[in-house]
């Protein structure tokens, strides 16, 4: 489910960065030969990535309290987390991006290049999310335009996502950005009433 990086509190236990000037994201998929290969049965994510990945998920505790994705939104375990991603990657043509800055991790995009229904042409968004506490600064626009970008080197001409109805500030930040809503309906893994958008990726 995408996410709007919009304001939102900081996970418990986790201390506010220092202000410092921000960098262009460095985004790396895992076809990357820099990045962690994916979890796969005998194969789990590296103990420093997967720390990265739950303290992400952990600072977005309003969220998943929204989502459900987690029984605990502020108790996230790296198990969970792994598991999560596990299921993530075991759907053909996923796409799991890391954005970082500074050599820190501030948000990941989980994309898919074909939609389960035939007659959906577009890839999709399935998760952005950013580090709650760099939430404000940019980071999850300028993530939406690398993904963007990477469609449309890939020949793709439009893009959607979901979001959940209970979500406003997510629609608002994906409004934003271009998007427009094209439908409504239930998400196919846990029947969330959402919002369908859809936007054109015209030729920069």
């Amino acid at each position: 489910m995408a996410e709007a990086p919009g304001a939102g509190p900081s996970a418990r236990g986790l201390r506010r960065p220092r202000p410092r000037p921000s960098a262009p994201p460095e985004i790396r998929s895992r076809r990357d030969p820099r990045t962690p290969a994916p979890t796969t049965p005998g194969r789990p994510l590296p103990e420093p990535l997967l720390a990265e990945l739950t303290a992400l998920h952990a600072s977005n505790h309003a969220f998943h309290t929204l989502t459900g994705d987690f029984p605990d939104p502020h108790d996230i375990r790296p198990e969970q987390v792994a598991h999560a991603l596990s299921e993530e990657w075991s759907q053909p043509g996923t796409d799991v991006l890391l954005a970082r800055s500074f050599g820190h991790l501030t948000g990941i995009a989980i994309t898919l290049a074909h939609h389960p229904d035939p007659a959906d042409p577009d890839p999709w968004i399935g998760l952005l999310l950013v580090d709650a506490r760099l939430h404000g600064q940019g980071h999850g626009r300028r993530l939406a335009t690398l993904v963007e970008d990477r469609f449309r080197t890939a020949d793709r001409s439009a893009v959607r996502l979901a979001v959940l109805d209970n979500n406003p500030k997510a629609l608002a930040f994906w409004t934003a950005l271009g998007y427009e809503v094209i439908d409504r309906r239930e998400d196919l893994q846990m029947k969330r009433p959402c919002a369908v958008l859809r936007k054109e990726l015209s030729a920069r």
